[in-house]
């Protein structure tokens, strides 16, 4: 027994760090590659594990770990800023795609109830899926990914009540022997539910404090496993989800001071534990349906992709997103998701779907899954096309104010000095090349015309002959330069000041004759150093000096190697002597060598 364990362990393994990292190098994520693998060692090719379904009850908790770790993230006051997008937002987009997809299926000839169900089931997405996508795209802060975690959250929050409802409304026989049995259910869910509340609120915090003052990191992550498993059973006991009671508590430890080492004490189990849910969904996969209708399995897929798409984009647009953001959305979330494949197991054992269509319906979930990271790279793709192409949309003709400042880009950067513009009465002009951004600074009342800063017409409709300074705050690299080139030769007169977003950046704009310059990272990261430097106990006008003296070397290093500009080689050189030139500053002067030597050492 034990050695058929290990086997099952190194045949899961072997098949993950094999099959996984290949379908990472083609960006397409971790989730399709554990679904892959599960395809390969599932009865369906290799069939080297034949328990597929006990391994997907195991597999389970892996479910279970995923929501307790969204409930500790499920802060009251993150929760309350996001509100508006997670409910309003989030509600909307689950009644459009399930009342569309609910009415396909009906059209399709399923009953009423199982329509619905079906409809629900297929409309959640995938969380790690998109999320991943996200991060490794850096996409996560932005305006298209906050929204797609608000609607990921909202769909989690939905699930919830959806998962726990199921076993009640599955139990028939309670049905057939009258209302008591029933009722008796709900009073027993009740009670366990109000249990965990009321025990997690008063008891958890307690529990993890005793477990951290042992000051041993195995007792705590077996805390840590003791109150999510426990959680679990309890809510699994009293016939509702195992994952209602795992979110619960992590509700309940959201704010807790222990939140941070928890979350890192279960990531590794609910990562590795998610990873073989996926491949377990993988083994059951029924490939040979994809074998005998193609057809109909690419049709209903190809369906789900194009409704899904479509009730995002209608539910973006209603709730006043852009045109942009719509079809990111619309792409990103296109999948079915893995609270699909739980619900519809779910539903198969209440017998309100048939098995046979359970496993075409997962088929087709799977299938949804693979399109998503190859149709968000094509979007992706199409949209930087696009924006490298030359304006369709006429650009906006500035009314010429007499404006002493015009500022080039309104990103972040552009919008922090217009604010401070703004609150001086300093008149100024903006222009930006991103339709999508200006009409979303728009609607917070700036004024700002949609129009590329390197058009010299549009520079001089806006009143560059009679302004006195232009601010590049264009984050690009090239159209910062081409707007700079251009400035240089028509309107000397304007005092340039640029943002440099590297040190390469910056040698551009130094050749080109701007002296005004600002590295973006720079003023930030000087003043969090200070900041540390003083937290370890250094008096705050002497660390100020340290990165004043900081600053001046770095100056003068820029100007030297500007020098060498195109020269690798001698860049290399002159900033390793640049690096050993600080050293020596550092040390000649006793003010900081002096403080520095008074900082404790921790070791002692």
């Amino acid at each position: 027994m034990a050695t058929d364990l290990l086997v099952n362990a190194l045949i899961f393994l072997a098949a993950a760090v094999l099959i996984v990292p290949v379908f990472k190098r083609l960006g397409l994520g971790e989730v399709l590659g554990y679904l892959a693998a599960g395809v390969v060692i599932g009865p369906a090719l290799l069939g080297l594990v034949p328990d597929a379904e006990g391994v997907l009850q195991f597999s389970q908790v892996g479910i279970v770990f995923l929501l307790f770790v969204i409930g500790l993230e499920l802060k009251p006051a993150r929760l309350k800023v996001m509100r508006q997008a997670v409910f309003g937002f989030g509600s909307l987009q689950v009644a459009i795609t399930t009342a569309l997809l609910a009415l396909a299926a009906w059209w399709l000839g399923l009953a009423p109830a199982a329509a619905l169900v079906v409809g629900f089931s297929l409309g959640l997405c995938s969380t790690p899926l998109v999320l991943h996508l996200l991060g490794e795209r850096r996409e996560l802060a932005s305006r298209h990914g906050r929204h797609a975690f608000a609607l990921l959250l909202f769909q989690d929050l939905a699930a919830i009540p959806v998962l726990a409802a199921i076993p009640i409304i599955a139990a028939d026989a309670l049905m057939a022997d009258g209302a008591a049995p029933l009722l008796g259910e709900v009073l027993l869910a009740a009670g366990a539910f109000a249990a965990l509340i009321v025990g997690g609120r008063y008891l958890l915090r307690p529990l993890f404090h005793y477990a951290a003052a042992t000051r041993s990191r195995e007792v705590f992550a077996a805390t840590t496993l003791l109150v999510v498993i426990g959680a679990a059973l309890l809510m699994e006991l009293a016939g509702l989800s195992m994952a209602l009671g795992a979110f619960s508590a992590g509700v309940l430890l959201a704010d807790s001071e222990y939140r941070h080492s928890i979350e890192a004490d279960i990531e590794p189990f609910r990562g590795l534990l998610l990873g073989l849910f996926f491949m377990a969904v993988g083994m059951m996969a029924e490939i040979g349906l994809l074998a005998e209708r193609p057809l109909g399995v690419l049709g209903l897929t190809l369906g789900l992709v194009l409704l899904k798409g479509l009730s995002l984009a209608l539910a973006t647009r209603l709730y006043g997103g852009s045109w942009k953001g719509s079809a990111r959305l619309a792409v990103l979330l296109s999948q079915g998701g893995e609270f699909g494949f739980v619900l519809l197991a779910a539903a198969a054992g209440t017998a309100l779907l048939d098995q046979t269509l359970v496993d075409l319906l997962i088929l087709v979930v799977s299938l949804s899954m693979a399109t998503t990271p190859l149709l968000y790279r094509l979007l992706t793709a199409a949209l930087r096309y696009r924006e490298r192409r030359p304006a369709t949309r006429g650009y906006d003709r500035p009314d010429d104010e007499s404006p002493r400042i015009l500022i080039a880009g309104f990103g972040r950067f552009g919008q922090i000095m217009g604010r401070a513009l703004q609150g001086l009465k300093i008149p100024y002009t903006v222009l930006d090349i991103n339709a999508d951004q200006v009409a979303f600074v728009r609607r917070y009342g700036n004024k700002v015309h949609y129009g590329d800063a390197s058009r010299l017409d549009l520079l001089e409709a806006a009143g560059a002959d009679r302004a006195r300074v232009l601010v590049v705050a264009v984050g690009d690299p090239e159209a910062s330069m081409r707007i700079v080139e251009r400035v240089k030769r028509r309107f000397p007169h304007l005092t340039i000041y640029a943002r440099a977003r590297n040190r390469y950046h910056a040698h551009l704009l130094m050749r080109a004759g701007v002296t005004q310059i600002v590295r973006e990272l720079l003023p930030a990261s000087l003043e969090l150093t200070r900041d540390a430097l003083v937290g370890l106990g250094i008096p705050r006008d002497h660390a100020q000096h340290t990165i004043d003296t900081f600053r001046e070397h770095d100056e003068r290093a820029l100007l030297r190697q500007l020098e060498v500009f195109g020269n690798e080689k001698k860049l290399i050189q002159t900033i390793q002597e640049a690096a050993r030139e600080l050293e020596s500053l550092y040390e000649e002067d006793e003010e900081i060598t002096t403080r520095v030597e008074e900082i404790p050492d921790p070791r002692r």
